[in-house]
């Protein structure tokens, strides 16, 4: 299944990338003690979430093993990109301008992302001849 056909995914299943993320290739027991460091969750939940999430593409199942091993099925960045991309169309009508625009004046960025924010611009700006 390519990306660009995969369902954006619910906060309920960007928790648990995050988890996949972080830890890479993790059973339904090391998901939810993860996700249980900040919030209670039932197993049957984690599962479930999991079912429906290899079910949308979302992450792959390897069944090789008794207890099964999940993995994101796109990398972070990717995901993020996707998401980005499908709030700058939706919300902004493909303007990338006005999402960080309107991005940067939701909160004050931290120095060290504006320091982050320059080096983008000044690289972008580099690449254009």
């Amino acid at each position: 299944m390519t990306d660009h056909v995969l369902p954006s995914p619910t906060h309920a299943e960007l928790d648990i990338l995050g988890v996949l993320w972080r830890r890479g290739p993790s059973t339904v027991r090391a998901v939810l003690e993860a996700l249980g460091e900040r919030r209670p969750v039932g197993y049957t939940t984690v599962l479930k979430l999991l079912q429906i999430m290899t079910d949308k593409g979302l992450v792959t199942r390897d069944a090789a093993t008794r207890t099964h091993v999940y993995t994101a099925a796109l990398s972070e960045a990717t995901t993020q990109r996707r998401l980005v991309s499908d709030l700058m169309d939706r919300a902004f009508g493909g303007s990338a301008r006005d999402l960080v625009l309107q991005a940067l004046s939701g909160r004050p960025a931290r120095p060290d992302e504006l320091d982050a924010i320059r080096r983008l611009l000044d690289d972008l700006e580099g690449g254009i001849s």
